[in-house]
């Protein structure tokens, strides 16, 4: 199978790109090197597959690359909260704009295999129940609460405390920064998409992402690259809220190993959400301890607050994976963790922090 990665210098795309040639496949790889990510050198795993450095919302450049492609990775993003809204432009320009670009282009060439990397930001908030109303969308956090270090969020009729549960792909989806509604609009281009051409896209929601390769020292770096670079300078990870904030930490080989599952498992009938996690929920203070004991480093602090885009537990549902792909994650927490320690990152990007 020949396959385009878009974004393939990148900390996901490239991973995804060394297995899919690891079994056999072609792949064209192409990366614009946005300097919100990259460094001012072209990294090593980008170079050894003859990479193209370009734009995907240039329609000229995808109809040569498309030339002879089976099926389209599409990890190519802008990504991270962002600083403030003055960076909606840029997220709506390459991450919307693009995936619209790149769509248009598959339907000229006749690709028609996709698998979109999408997020679990879309979610918002994850799942909760109530003892007495069941399933709820939980009420909004107010800012007197968070204030006062009350985080968890409660129930919309009895203001009761909620239970966080697993989110499903059917859960509402509700996204609360501008990169969040980026990820959803490109969901709803590839849906839009497949409807009009009778394509299938697989579109992977992928969790807390971290592993060899993360980006370090920009704004727009996960929390386990954050943490880690506050240790590696003798620094405590600093943890906001109070710790106890549940996510679902994946590692990065096992995300692109669910990349290659859905580019080569049957098409699915139109747009299909896929959670690709681990199935091992954490709080973000085990995240900060395990990185802290991996790296022989200060204890963290809690220092509480949070972040306006912030939500409180997201945790996945492992099922559906499981049954349409074949995907169960290989690398513990603790593995994961202890190796990232020590992990290769990229280089500092252009825009530092």
């Amino acid at each position: 199978m020949r396959v385009l990665v878009t974004g393939a210098a990148g900390f996901i795309g490239s991973q995804v790109a060394d297995l899919l040639v690891a079994q056999g496949h072609q792949v064209v790889c192409l990366d614009a090197l946005l300097p919100q990510a990259h460094g001012s050198v072209l990294p090593d795993w980008f170079r050894r597959h003859d990479p193209v450095v370009g734009d995907v919302r240039d329609p000229h450049l995808l109809d040569g690359l498309l030339t002879g492609v089976d099926a389209v990775c599409h990890q190519a993003a802008m990504v991270g909260h962002g600083l403030d809204p003055s960076d909606a432009p840029d997220y709506v320009s390459h991450n919307d704009y693009g995936t619209a670009v790149l769509l248009a282009a598959m339907h000229r060439t006749g690709v028609s295999r996709l698998v979109l990397a999408s997020s679990m930001v879309v979610y918002g908030e994850g799942r909760y129940t109530c003892a007495r109303h069941g399933v709820v969308r939980p009420a909004p956090r107010r800012e007197a609460d968070v204030a006062a270090g009350r985080y968890d969020p409660t129930c919309p009729t009895c203001a009761g405390a909620l239970t966080s549960a697993l989110v499903p792909e059917d859960a509402p989806l509700e996204p609360r920064s501008t990169y969040a509604a980026s990820k959803l609009a490109q969901e709803h281009l590839a849906a839009a998409w497949s409807r009009q051409t009778g394509a299938g896209v697989w579109a992977l929601r992928y969790h807390n992402v971290y592993g060899p390769r993360m980006p370090r020292d920009t704004p727009y770096a996960g929390v386990a690259s954050i943490f880690r670079s506050a240790l590696a300078g003798g620094r405590p990870p600093r943890v906001y809220e109070d710790g106890l904030q549940r996510r679902d930490f994946v590692h990065v080989s096992d995300v692109a190993r669910a990349n290659v599952l859905a580019l080569t498992a049957a098409a699915p009938d139109g747009l299909v959400p896929v959670n690709v996690c681990s199935g091992q929920p954490h709080t973000v203070g085990d995240l900060a301890t395990a990185l802290a004991a991996a790296m022989d480093g200060p204890a963290p602090v809690v220092v509480g607050g949070a972040r306006a885009a912030d939500v409180r537990h997201v945790v996945a549902d492992p099922g559906r994976a499981r049954e349409l792909l074949g995907y169960t994650a290989q690398v513990s927490f603790v593995d994961g963790v202890t190796a990232f320690a020590t992990d290769p990152l990229r280089e500092p990007a252009v825009v530092s922090a």
